[in-house]
């Protein structure tokens, strides 16, 4: 459905800093706490705002965001 790119190497500052360049419009992070609440950090490119979402409502969050 999206295409993804998956990247743990250096600081989470440096993937973002990485994905920034190539222009990945959304990041997200699977961190320590998804696991206990099931949700995801998702940040946005062009605002850098960050979001936690359920992860079985990921898709749609993106997909409403995304426009083709």
């Amino acid at each position: 459905r999206f295409m993804c790119d998956y990247d743990e190497a250096g600081s989470i500052g440096k993937r973002y800093r990485r994905q920034d360049e190539i222009g990945t419009p959304y990041c997200v992070t699977f961190d320590f706490d998804s696991a206990e609440d099931g949700c995801v950090t998702v940040r946005d490119r062009d605002s850098m705002q960050q979001e936690r979402v359920p992860m079985d409502q990921l898709a749609d969050y993106i997909a409403a965001r995304i426009q083709f």
